[in-house]
Protein backbone atom coordinates (compact mmCIF):
# COMPACT_ATOMS: atom_id res chain seq x y z
CA UNK A 1 0.00 0.00 0.00
CA UNK A 2 2.82 2.42 0.85
CA UNK A 3 4.46 1.73 -2.54
CA UNK A 4 1.26 2.74 -4.35
CA UNK A 5 1.11 6.04 -2.46
CA UNK A 6 4.75 6.81 -3.35
CA UNK A 7 4.33 6.04 -7.06
CA UNK A 8 4.84 9.05 -9.33
CA UNK A 9 3.26 9.50 -12.73
CA UNK A 10 5.28 10.99 -15.57
CA UNK A 11 3.33 13.55 -17.60
CA UNK A 12 4.16 13.82 -21.29
CA UNK A 13 2.94 16.92 -23.12
CA UNK A 14 1.99 16.46 -26.78
CA UNK A 15 2.00 19.88 -28.51
CA UNK A 16 1.86 18.50 -32.06
CA UNK A 17 -1.77 19.60 -32.60
CA UNK A 18 -1.59 22.79 -30.52
CA UNK A 19 -2.75 26.12 -31.93
CA UNK A 20 -1.73 29.43 -30.41
CA UNK A 21 -4.08 32.39 -30.59
CA UNK A 22 -4.24 35.84 -29.01
CA UNK A 23 -7.28 36.98 -27.05
CA UNK A 24 -8.03 40.28 -25.35
CA UNK A 25 -11.66 39.46 -24.62
CA UNK A 26 -13.56 36.52 -23.19
CA UNK A 27 -17.29 35.85 -23.19
CA UNK A 28 -18.49 33.29 -20.67
CA UNK A 29 -21.78 31.43 -20.59
CA UNK A 30 -22.82 28.55 -18.39
CA UNK A 31 -25.09 25.54 -18.15
CA UNK A 32 -25.76 23.47 -15.05
CA UNK A 33 -23.03 21.05 -16.23
CA UNK A 34 -20.49 23.20 -18.09
CA UNK A 35 -18.76 26.54 -18.54
CA UNK A 36 -18.41 27.80 -22.11
CA UNK A 37 -15.68 30.37 -22.78
CA UNK A 38 -15.33 32.14 -26.11
CA UNK A 39 -11.89 33.73 -26.52
CA UNK A 40 -11.25 36.38 -29.14
CA UNK A 41 -10.39 39.97 -29.69
CA UNK A 42 -12.27 43.23 -30.04
CA UNK A 43 -11.97 44.97 -33.37
CA UNK A 44 -13.04 48.61 -33.57
CA UNK A 45 -15.01 49.17 -36.74
CA UNK A 46 -17.36 51.59 -38.43
CA UNK A 47 -20.62 50.78 -40.14
CA UNK A 48 -23.46 52.90 -41.43
CA UNK A 49 -26.10 53.75 -38.85
CA UNK A 50 -29.86 54.09 -39.51
CA UNK A 51 -29.33 57.71 -40.54
CA UNK A 52 -26.51 56.80 -42.94
CA UNK A 53 -23.83 58.34 -40.73
CA UNK A 54 -20.94 56.10 -39.67
CA UNK A 55 -21.37 54.42 -36.31
CA UNK A 56 -18.46 53.23 -34.22
CA UNK A 57 -18.98 49.61 -33.22
CA UNK A 58 -16.85 46.99 -31.53
CA UNK A 59 -16.78 43.59 -33.25
CA UNK A 60 -15.92 40.59 -31.06
CA UNK A 61 -14.08 38.14 -33.33
CA UNK A 62 -14.22 34.74 -31.62
CA UNK A 63 -11.11 32.69 -32.27
CA UNK A 64 -11.53 29.77 -29.86
CA UNK A 65 -14.22 28.18 -27.74
CA UNK A 66 -13.32 26.16 -24.66
CA UNK A 67 -15.96 24.07 -22.89
CA UNK A 68 -15.20 22.50 -19.53
CA UNK A 69 -17.01 21.01 -16.57
CA UNK A 70 -17.28 22.92 -13.31
CA UNK A 71 -14.40 21.04 -11.63
CA UNK A 72 -12.11 21.95 -14.53
CA UNK A 73 -13.32 25.56 -14.38
CA UNK A 74 -12.49 25.73 -10.65
CA UNK A 75 -8.98 24.35 -11.29
CA UNK A 76 -8.54 26.94 -14.06
CA UNK A 77 -9.66 29.75 -11.73
CA UNK A 78 -7.23 28.59 -9.03
CA UNK A 79 -4.34 28.33 -11.51
CA UNK A 80 -5.05 31.77 -12.98
CA UNK A 81 -5.33 33.34 -9.52
CA UNK A 82 -1.99 31.81 -8.56
CA UNK A 83 -0.31 33.02 -11.77
CA UNK A 84 -1.68 36.56 -11.40
CA UNK A 85 -0.66 36.68 -7.73
CA UNK A 86 2.91 35.59 -8.59
CA UNK A 87 3.10 38.16 -11.41
CA UNK A 88 1.87 40.98 -9.17
CA UNK A 89 4.29 39.98 -6.40
CA UNK A 90 7.15 40.32 -8.88
CA UNK A 91 5.93 43.30 -10.93
CA UNK A 92 3.32 45.24 -8.95
CA UNK A 93 -0.44 45.35 -9.14
CA UNK A 94 -2.08 45.05 -12.54
CA UNK A 95 -4.33 48.09 -13.06
CA UNK A 96 -7.57 47.35 -14.85
CA UNK A 97 -9.12 50.14 -16.93
CA UNK A 98 -12.29 51.43 -15.33
CA UNK A 99 -11.65 49.61 -12.06
CA UNK A 100 -12.23 51.65 -8.95
CA UNK A 101 -9.65 51.80 -6.18
CA UNK A 102 -10.73 50.03 -3.00
CA UNK A 103 -12.37 52.25 -0.40
CA UNK A 104 -10.18 52.66 2.68
CA UNK A 105 -11.99 52.01 5.95
CA UNK A 106 -10.76 53.96 8.87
Amino acid sequence: MADEQQRQVQLRIDESRMNTTYANTIRTSTTPDEVVMDYGFNLPSQMPGPDGKPQHVMVFAVGSRVIMNWAGAKRLAQNLASAVHAYEDANGEIALPGAQAPVQQG
